[in-house]
């Protein structure tokens, strides 16, 4: 448990690399932030965090999550917030920084990658975060019923999101652990026909009555690869919040709600645990750098 631990130096202003469980992770000083890095894996940017701000979210999609963070209770209202999926602790570091006293658990699979986060890039006193090393399924199976007010999946495998976290009842897992009202929000990735996006939405909308979809007009037009944001509760999503919110970003997206998340969906059906498979991989380059 990290919890009120004393604020640590931050790296010097050099790149702070390692292998770890999945790859290599590398840290990279953005020279336009004095305390803020970006965190890569296998050459694919992976997360960004600036230290001295950290409300801060670089990433579009990240800043989409971030929109339902902001809109999943009142402003400033603590949340019990189950991440599956650490990288570099961004969301959990957002939560803390714009919910204080939130209680925070992380479910992340790679431990060095989560040792050289905690090394370099601590996290600010004061923030209740738990990161666990393991399995986001396992762990989401061992919480208790209805203990989670927000659950948020980021998890990548090579570019690709594992099958077993695709399923109908890995989302029926979700759905027991979370809070009456409570919020699932996940962040994919396809691109061209949208099949996977297309079978995420229609999962979802087997077990949960509120679904909702965000992404960038051409990724939902199918004329790029790009992140999706899903959305599920079993309460009504703030539709018009998230999309105003969404169209005011620097790369504007699009919000499908109701009968267009069915139009998306296809009327599909659900993924199962036998049938589900990783999310395409990215064409060449697209989510690399360098």
């Amino acid at each position: 448990m990290y919890d009120d631990q004393d604020q640590q130096e931050a790296p010097e202003s050099i790149p702070v690399g390692r292998a770890t469980d999945l790859g290599a992770a590398l840290l990279m000083p953005d020279i336009d932030r004095p305390r803020a890095w970006l965190l890569t894996l296998n050459d694919s940017p992976q997360s960004y965090v600036d230290l001295d701000r950290p409300e801060h979210l670089e990433f579009e999609y990240t800043r989409r999550l971030g929109h339902v963070v902001d809109l999943a209770a009142a402003p400033g209202e603590p949340l019990a917030a189950l991440h599956l999926g650490g990288g570099g602790l961004t969301l959990p570091r957002y939560v803390a920084a714009t919910r204080p006293g939130s209680l925070q658990t992380v479910a992340e699979l790679d431990g060095e990658l989560v040792a050289l986060v905690l090394e370099h890039l601590p996290l600010p006193a004061g923030a209740a975060v738990d990161v666990r090393t393991g399995d986001a399924r396992e762990e989401l199976t061992a919480r208790p019923e209805d203990s989670a007010d927000l659950i948020i999946a980021d998890v990548f495998g090579g570019a690709q999101v594992p099958a077993h976290l695709t399923s109908r009842e890995f989302a029926v897992e979700v759905a027991r652990v979370l809070r009456q009202g409570g919020v699932y929000a996940a962040n994919i990735a396809d691109g061209g026909e949208l099949d996977f996006a297309r079978a995420q939405v229609a999962t979802l909308r087997s077990v949960f009555p509120e679904v909702a979809l965000m992404a960038e007009p051409g990724v939902l037009r199918g004329r790029r690869f790009g992140n999706l944001v899903v959305v599920a509760s079993t309460a009504p999503l703030p539709v018009s919040s998230l999309a105003r919110r969404t169209a005011g970003d620097e790369m504007p997206a699009r919000v499908l709600s109701g009968i267009e998340a069915r139009v998306f969906s296809r009327d599909g059906a659900p993924v199962t645990d036998e049938t589900a498979t990783v999310s395409p991989a990215p064409p060449g380059g697209t989510f690399r750098i360098g």
